[in-house]
């Protein structure tokens, strides 16, 4: 990508000024640090994310091993922390942060992450931003070095301790401000909790530390303590497929490459292996997945669907998440259709009654992923739900109409918000005019799993499982 104007730093060699007099020029400004100003300036500026744009600017800047993975922290942590540093920031420089210019602004995010919430020695977290602020606003170094040394009075602790409310009077406040999270998500996190807050702040503390990179081991492609063994990880706690990715790219790894493993949460590999594992009566070769993209549920189904003879149909509405599928799905037997799920028993491809397992991994606000991106915390707004969970009673609907009797459903979201999840599955199942019956989906998931609730549906989340908050609701039509 290219770079605002303005962003990056002048050249480090030495400038000969007006008859030849040679003027003293500041070094220049460390590349992971630039590398982070620049994605964080871009996620806020251009509203791009974050796990997108970053490893670009980091192939632009040469930047491997630790100078990458400063970088990464740099950036990640100032987007998880993003409220709290605002509320310090806005505080330390006495006018609301939404007034300073965003150059500045971003650059006195990534120094106020620095000094709060990193070993970076202080006078270096002061002096490389102010260095930064110089290259991309000169005329603000003098205020920048000022907050700075303001936020650099008090520690994480005791900045909390100052701004935020008192968990006795508010504890939603409370929570939001000393885990940097929006006070609408909080609430929606201790709804689902059955409002326990000691549990929603241990959520919220995991929500901010770095998630460990998960991969899946296709089945019959290639053995999962095998998978481990080549990349110095460790076999999953829960799913069968799952392996810990201790470090480096996912992309470098030969079973990536040549499609016998991809990226996939633990937690997604449970929901589509809880579908595929349900005990079936009756045929048992036609599946469907009704919104397909990216493809890592597909590309997991269809190497179990290779294993016992069946076929996927994979459908996705939007052309360059339908190639994506495609590629994921090579040389399984998936067949991909670029169209709109909805339109079950409307098109001939997509007939009424004529599957036997279903997945709807509708689409959602995605609150359960809010680790693996952190600008997604602060861009949903409740405002958010209304279209979302009528698109989900609306795909779940068609699902139950492309399953045959007897046939199996899953409703699988990525949130835990109880309107994403209870609300919208019972609704849809209300309406949708054929008998439906929920399945216990406790027995679906490995025995010994914790934390799985009452049923009939579960709900898995990152402090008790380490997964994503993905939800997991099993129909079957009569």
């Amino acid at each position: 990508m290219t770079a605002p104007e303005g962003t990056r730093p002048t050249r480090s060699g030495p400038s000969t000024g007006r008859g030849g007099d040679r003027r003293p020029v500041r070094p220049p400004l460390d590349r992971p640090r630039r590398a982070a100003y620049e994605a964080v300036a871009a996620v806020h500026r251009d509203d791009a994310f974050a796990n997108l744009v970053l490893p670009i600017i980091l192939r632009e800047e040469g930047l491997f091993g630790r100078d990458a993975a400063f970088a990464t922290e740099l950036t990640y942590g100032t987007l998880r922390h993003l409220g709290t540093l605002d509320a310090i920031l806005t505080d330390a420089a006495g006018r609301d942060v939404a007034r300073i210019d965003p150059p500045v602004r971003d650059a006195l995010r990534l120094g106020a992450y620095q000094l709060l919430h990193t070993r970076v020695p202080a006078h270096a977290a002061v002096s490389s931003t102010v260095d930064l602020v110089r290259s991309v606003a000169p005329g603000a170094t003098g205020f920048a070095n000022a907050v700075l040394r303001e936020v650099s009075s008090r520690d994480a602790d005791a900045w909390v301790a100052k701004l935020a409310p008192p968990m006795e009077t508010d504890p939603v406040g409370h929570l939001a401000l000393a885990y940097s999270h929006p006070q609408w998500i909080v609430r929606a996190f201790s709804e689902a909790l059955g409002g326990d807050l000691g549990e929603t702040e241990r959520l919220l503390i995991e929500d901010n530390e770095r998630p460990p990179v998960h991969l899946c081991a296709r089945p019959g492609l290639i053995d999962p303590v095998e998978l481990a063994d080549q990349v110095g990880g460790a076999p999953g706690a829960f799913s069968p497929y799952a392996v810990y990715l201790p470090g480096g790219s996912p992309g470098d790894i030969p079973a990536v490459v040549d499609g016998r493993a991809h990226v996939q949460d633990e937690g997604s590999q449970l929901v589509a292996t809880a579908l595929a594992d349900a005990p079936l009566d009756g045929p048992d070769g036609r599946w469907l997945d009704l919104c397909a993209g990216p493809g890592g549920k597909a590309g997991l189904l269809g190497a179990l669907a290779a294993q016992r003879g069946a076929r996927v149909t994979a459908v996705e509405v939007a052309e360059h998440r339908a190639r994506l599928v495609s590629l994921a799905t090579r040389d399984l037997p998936v067949a991909v259709l670029t169209m709109d799920g909805r339109e079950v028993g409307g098109d001939p491809k997509l007939p009424e009654q004529h599957f036997d397992r279903v997945l709807v991994d509708a689409p959602c606000t995605g609150l359960g992923s809010l680790r693996r991106r952190p600008e997604s915390r602060w861009r949903r707004q409740p405002s958010d739900l209304p279209p979302l969970t009528r698109l989900q009673r609306e795909l779940l609907g068609a699902a139950l109409r492309a399953v045959r009797p007897g046939g199996l459903v899953a409703y699988v979201t990525c949130s835990p918000h109880t309107v994403e999840t209870h609300v919208t599955v019972t609704e849809a199942a209300r309406r949708s005019g054929v008998a439906v019956d929920f399945v216990d989906a406790r027995p679906l998931l490995p025995a010994g799993m914790p934390g799985l609730g009452d049923g009939p549906t579960v709900q898995l989340w990152p402090h008790r499982h380490g997964t994503d908050a993905m939800f997991l609701a099993v129909l079957r039509r009569g």
